[in-house]
């Protein structure tokens, strides 16, 4: 498939705000940092906002949500909220507080598993360290992001000759035992706890004794690209779910003067379940909704008037079509990569799309000239969810789960379309000139 310019350009700015945004708080910093490029403020919830009509905003929660939105021309009970949501979080491994494992002349660093990732994909790979450390200071305690760029970290793969049945059976990982990553050596003096605090402290440029706590998750080093005989195709982690944040934030950033109110709201926690202050199940949205609705005047009456012109848009990646597992699929919903925005669906609302939502989606995606496409699961297999279901159930607003179609979901490399980013930005866009 040949590749247009724009596609080119979409999926390298796509693959330039991954690479930036090793961790939920790394894409927030992204995002933050194209946001305010654009002339969006951010508001700070604790103190009073005031708001003005085509005002551009945005407001951080937890340092891993975002909600970002501009204010419509037009009266917000007669239109309503267009309203895009997706996810910063994504499946992995998460240090614990009290990580460092010595012994055997090694230092390893413990881990929990963070949602479902494919835990094979992530042997033998350059991995590294990138989240936030609270720090002791004078002011009282300071949140400071970290970054190590450099390859840190290692999970070797057990050799086949001590693993025969590896290839028949897979590769299988005890998440307490097999899963602690070599850090680096141990003198035989050396502690295992200081050489990891003086590791963190360096990075965070503070004293060793002031590091109080941590957040940190381990990522591949490796940068993305393009891939495929005409590049068509993005390689690249955490394409699940930061290729629909940036979607979603690109988009609202070309919205000018939109009639409706638009906004992007982009929540940490979705891969383990979203019930947290930041994520899709607390009351980040809302909170957000309420106040828009007070500074631009709405009573009660009108605030419920609001909700019910609004459509909500829960943007999250979805599984294509791969011919080497064709067992994996229903046969009648072969999702093509480079086919354009998938619409999901699921009987039992694992999604929250319904027969209104789909068809009001695939009237944006011809408005905008691109094509679109239709997903159900096999009946036989488990069926993931979004947080399509959790705000829509919430808010009690029309909502529809699109997503852009992948490979390899949860692997710490996963694939996906250049045609499609460009596709769904285009439909996003749509969606906020609606």
């Amino acid at each position: 498939m040949l590749m247009t310019a724009q596609a080119r350009s979409t999926a390298q700015d796509l693959i330039t705000f991954i690479d930036a945004s090793p961790s939920p708080w790394h894409a927030v910093a992204s995002a933050e940092q194209r946001l305010q490029a654009q002339g969006f403020v951010r508001l700070e919830e604790g103190e009073r906002w005031q708001l003005t009509a085509g005002g551009r905003y945005y407001a951080v929660r937890g340092g891993a949500s975002l909600i970002a939105f501009v204010t419509g021309s037009r009266p917000l009970a007669e239109t309503g909220y267009r309203i895009v949501g997706a996810h910063t979080d994504s499946p992995g491994l998460r240090v614990k507080p009290q990580p460092a494992i010595g012994g055997d002349g090694l230092l390893r660093l413990g881990v929990e598993v963070y949602g479902g990732p494919i835990l094979a994909s992530f042997t033998d790979r350059d991995l590294s360290l990138a989240g936030r450390v609270v720090l002791r200071t004078a002011a009282g305690p300071q949140t400071r992001l970290l970054r190590f760029e450099q390859p840190l970290l290692r999970l070797p793969n057990l050799a086949i000759h001590m693993n025969r049945e590896v290839n028949e059976q897979g590769l299988k990982l005890n998440k307490q035992t097999e899963l602690p990553l070599i850090l680096g050596q141990l003198g035989a003096e050396e502690d295992a706890e200081a050489r990891l605090r003086a590791l963190l402290a360096d990075a965070a440029q503070c004293e060793a004794a002031d590091l109080l706590s941590w957040e940190l998750a381990v990522y591949d080093v490796q940068q993305g690209c393009l891939w495929g005989a005409d590049q068509e195709f993005i390689a690249d982690s955490q394409l699940d779910n930061l290729a629909s944040c940036h979607a979603a934030i690109t988009a609202l950033m070309a919205t000018q003067q939109p009639a409706a109110t638009c906004m992007a709201a982009l929540f940490d926690h979705e891969e383990v379940g979203s019930e947290s202050a930041a994520g899709a199940g607390g009351s980040f949205v809302s909170d957000v909704l309420a106040r828009i609705g007070l500074q631009l005047g709405l009573d009660g009456e009108d605030s419920r008037r609001a909700m019910a012109r609004s459509f909500f848009i829960s943007a999250d990646m979805a599984h294509a079509y791969n011919p080497n597992f064709p067992a994996a699929y229903e046969p009648e919903h072969k999702v093509q990569v480079n086919g354009g925005p998938v619409i999901k669906t699921n009987a039992s609302q694992r999604y929250s799309t319904g027969a209104e939502t789909a068809a009001r989606f695939m009237g944006l995606c011809e408005q905008a000239g691109v094509p679109y496409q239709q997903y159900s699961h096999r009946s036989d297999l488990g069926c993931g969810s979004t947080i399509g279901p959790i705000v829509a159930a919430r808010l009690g607003i029309a909502s529809v789960d699109v997503g852009s179609p992948m490979w390899a979901m949860h692997s710490a490399r996963e694939s996906a379309g250049a045609h499609d980013h460009a596709y769904m930005i285009a439909a996003l866009t749509a969606a906020f000139g609606s």
